[in-house]
């Protein structure tokens, strides 16, 4: 029997240690090669997907970014034509206001056929200027404006021609509803919405251009601006001025209706106006606001402050006599009055009787340097600063002496805004206070706040005595409504023309408050250059036409300001200086 002998297993070949140390340093010990090819392969096939991923998801970022562009250029263009609050009247009324309008742009370089994109355009804009349209689509700018604020038929028009890179942007149009009625105090804007005059410019300088470039002026976040002027009372005023102005033939009319007790500014009017809708009309020279970037010799209104000044000093009295017997020399020159009474006059009847010799002498006995500080103290000798940004600095004599004063206490030699004026007259009338004067909404408790006491309560109350004498006997008894208690003061001031004074070519102002004994409003009234008509006899004197003028604005106006009328009231002394605290 023979023996088996068992098989020797069968050994692996000996694997070199080089090799062992090189796959142990790759792999680690016992790791299965065919799992860790697996894992490679996919390891590389995610990597492939993350880059394929990656390079479409900038694929589609480029893609919605351009669009964002263009979204966020229309909103810049959103921001810098668009967005302005509205300008309401003290009652709510609209002045100013947005409303959406088309422009239309073009991209350059989206624009397939130049030639055809302009003739097209300008067949159905005839308007368009076609070498201007060619010039800003000839260059390589991504963006450019064609006409700004097309009607919604050229819209409609333009949108069926179906030219690439042609398209519109939705802007703000600034309109004025009213118009003319409030044109030098609104102001108006330019065609990117920016106010280039009156309360438009001011809005911008108060921060709305800096909102604008922000990006912040959206209209969900601005309220409406609210002003002082009461439309009511300005369309009654610039009604009446326009008759006033045809009528007497003037070259220009102005009218300003004032709160003696806050400085607020009710109505406004300067004519020859403008539509600030068609804003070529304000560039014409004549259309100035007269009220505030004109300055003008006020002529005897300025009187009230001569009187006023030598009142409140203590140095005279209503009584105090004044030789007018004859006309006033001082070197070459001559001093008369228009109606020379021949006789001493007292300080009332130099105010009544508006008196040049009187105001002259009263003032030289105050001294020049009394004079100057007095006036200084009423605001009048420097620029008046209100939120118009159109202002005009006053014209004072750089050398001022004695025949300086003789002049300017009659209302020559000496030019003021007169809206300056009106500042000055409400704080003879008010009781002594100096109110910056405002187109914006004040209490009487803001006012106080603001005021600065420049004479003596009953130096003001003898003030209002004089105003309402004047309407009673004097100059200004044409305007005196009945049941309104009027008083005023006439002006009428020669025009200097080629350095001389013209007789016939005259500055007429009328000042008049209402009621004389609690005042509550100023209106002051003043014609340029008004002609002599039959009814007025062949005299140009401001007591022929701005002072009947004053008369029927204050009919007209009185109740819409609230004022009742009170009838069989007492005269003058009796019911203004009888409340006096010292009675002259």
């Amino acid at each position: 029997m023979s023996a088996v002998t068992p098989a020797k297993p069968t050994q692996k070949p000996t694997e070199p240690w080089r090799q062992r140390l090189i796959r142990s340093l790759l792999y680690g010990r016992n790791v299965d090669r065919a799992a860790k090819a697996r894992a490679r392969v996919g390891l590389a096939m995610l990597a492939f997907t993350s880059v394929y991923v990656l390079i479409g998801g900038r694929l589609v970022m480029f893609a919605i970014g351009a669009d964002a562009h263009s979204a966020r250029r229309a909103a810049a263009q959103e921001v810098v034509a668009t967005a302005r609050p509205d300008i309401v009247d003290r009652n709510g009324a609209i002045l100013a206001t947005d409303v959406k309008a088309a422009s239309l742009f073009g991209e350059p370089r989206r624009i397939i056929d130049k030639d055809e994109a302009i003739e097209l355009l300008t067949a159905t804009v005839p308007d368009l200027d076609e070498a201007e349209v060619r010039e800003r689509l000839s260059g390589r700018k991504g963006f450019v404006w064609l006409k700004r604020e097309v009607t919604a038929k050229q819209q409609q028009d333009i949108h069926k021609l179906g030219i690439p890179g042609i398209g519109f942007l939705r802007e703000n149009k600034r309109v004025y509803p009213t118009g003319n009625e409030v044109a030098h105090l609104i102001g108006l804007v330019n065609i990117d919405n920016q106010g280039i005059a009156g309360m438009e410019k001011w809005l911008d300088n108060q921060g709305l251009a800096d909102l604008h470039r922000a990006g912040f002026a959206t209209d969900r976040l601005q309220k409406p601006i609210e002003l002082s002027i009461d439309l009511r009372v300005e369309h009654a005023l610039r009604d009446e001025l326009l008759k006033a102005k045809e009528k007497f033939h003037a070259k220009a009319a102005s009218g300003i209706v004032s709160n003696v007790k806050t400085g607020e500014l009710v109505a406004m009017v300067s004519l020859p106006d403008f539509d600030p809708n068609n804003p070529k009309e304000a560039h014409d020279p004549d259309r100035i606001n007269r009220l505030t970037t004109g300055v003008y010799e006020m002529g005897s209104t300025f009187k009230a402050f001569t009187l006023a000044m030598a009142l409140d000093s203590g140095k005279i009295n209503l009584n105090t006599p004044w030789d007018a017997r004859g006309n006033l020399h001082y070197g070459k020159f001559t001093i008369h009055d228009s109606h020379p009474l021949g006789r001493f006059i007292n300080t009332k009847e130099v105010f009544t009787y508006s008196s040049n010799i009187g105001a002259a002498r009263i003032a030289l006995g105050q001294g020049v340097e009394a004079h100057k500080a007095f006036l200084a103290k009423m605001g009048q000798l420097t620029r008046l600063r209100t939120e118009l940004p159109e202002s005009a600095a006053p014209l004072v004599p750089r050398r001022w002496g004695e025949l300086n004063t003789v002049t300017i206490a009659f209302g020559q030699g000496m030019s003021v805004a007169p809206l300056q004026a009106v500042m000055g007259i409400n704080a003879l009338v008010n009781g002594g206070y100096l109110i910056p004067p405002t187109f914006m909404k004040r209490s009487e408790s803001e006012a106080a706040a603001l005021a600065k006491r420049v004479i003596k309560t009953e130096t003001s109350d003898k003030m209002r005595f004089l105003m309402r004498l004047n309407a009673e006997i004097g100059t200004a008894k044409t305007a005196d409504v009945k049941g309104y208690y009027v008083g005023g003061k006439t002006g009428t001031s020669e025009k200097v023309i080629n350095g001389r004074y013209a007789k016939k070519r005259v500055l007429n102002s009328f000042t008049a408050i209402m009621p004389c004994d609690d005042p509550k409003y100023q209106i002051l009234i003043m014609l340029d250059e008004p002609q002599a008509i039959p009814e007025t006899k062949g005299f140009i004197t401001s007591g022929w036409n701005a002072v009947p003028t004053g008369g029927k604005v204050i009919e007209r106006i009185a109740p819409l300001l609230g004022v009742e009328p009170r009838f069989d009231l007492p005269p003058s002394d009796r019911l203004i200086l009888a409340a006096s605290r010292t009675t002259q």
